[in-house]
């Protein structure tokens, strides 16, 4: 009986640990501040966290309260509710070059071969981790401020473009999207050699 017992048990255990969590997330920031009252100081934190799958997905969120594991639960489910799909070449690098602006912060992403790593700072790097790149290579101009930072990150992720998209977009193959260059190159050596 007892033996049984045991084996249930271990089952639920065995079952609790194959649930993975759907998300994982980072903790970017906690900034702790003050508010000046009569009998003294009061303290509140505010957590920055970003939110992957490392599939393809991500989102950051912020959140205030008086405890820190408090602020960091906010902060989660608020990053869980604003998660965006980027699409990813080969999952593991960007498409294309891009730039992301918010306020006085300024993003460079670039595409890179495989075995390069993640080459960014701080808080891009959180963000490039949760949503599963391998490979890029990235620099922050302007602002140090982690917000903007990722802000500008995520503004610039969002604006590039898969080949699957454009092709949609203007109601072509992706082989067409892909092969432009190749084809056009032969195309015009001729031309110039008439001339």
């Amino acid at each position: 009986m007892a033996e049984r017992d045991n084996r249930r048990g271990g089952q639920r255990r065995d079952n609790r640990r194959d649930e993975t969590p759907e998300f994982a997330d980072r903790l970017v920031a906690i900034n702790r501040v003050s508010k000046t009252v009569k009998g003294g100081k009061r303290f509140g934190f505010a957590a920055l966290v970003v939110v992957g799958d490392q599939k393809g997905r991500v989102g950051f969120g912020k959140g205030k309260a008086k405890e820190v594991p408090e602020a960091i639960r906010k902060a989660t489910e608020s990053a869980k509710r604003n998660m965006m799909r980027i699409p990813l070449k080969e999952g593991r690098t960007l498409h294309h070059d891009v730039e992301g602006r918010h306020g006085a912060g300024r993003v460079v992403m670039r595409t890179a071969p495989e075995g390069t790593g993640i080459i960014a700072g701080g808080p891009m790097r959180a963000v490039f981790e949760m949503l599963g790149v391998k490979d890029v290579v990235s620099k922050s101009i302007g602002t140090q401020n982690p917000y903007n930072m990722i802000r500008a990150t995520l503004e610039g992720l969002n604006r590039m473009a898969s080949p699957r998209s454009v092709a949609q977009r203007r109601g072509k193959k992706v082989a067409d999207i892909l092969g432009q260059k190749t084809e056009a190159a032969p195309a015009e050596a001729p031309a110039d050699a008439e001339a």
